[in-house]
């Protein structure tokens, strides 16, 4: 297994996880994001640029969900 595969599994499982324990708490969902981000970087890289557009879109998901559940700053507001 190369680095790259190395990184991209990591990636991917780190993913899993935090979706896995989002439930659990705000930082879960911020760390889905950068999980996702992750994922991205490793499909540019990899070369399969429709995976890296579309991990982009979920980290920046995740991110606006972060911000509204328990964000900086938040004041309760939906």
């Amino acid at each position: 297994m190369d680095r790259l595969t190395l990184f991209g599994l990591i990636a991917v499982s780190m993913m899993l996880v935090f979706y896995a324990l989002e439930s659990r708490s705000h930082w879960y969902i911020l760390a889905f994001a950068g999980a996702c981000a992750l994922g991205s970087a490793y499909g540019f890289l990899q070369g399969a640029w429709p995976f890296g557009v579309v991990e982009a879109i979920w980290s920046l998901v995740a991110v606006r969900r972060w911000r509204r559940v328990g964000g900086p700053a938040n004041t309760n507001r939906r």
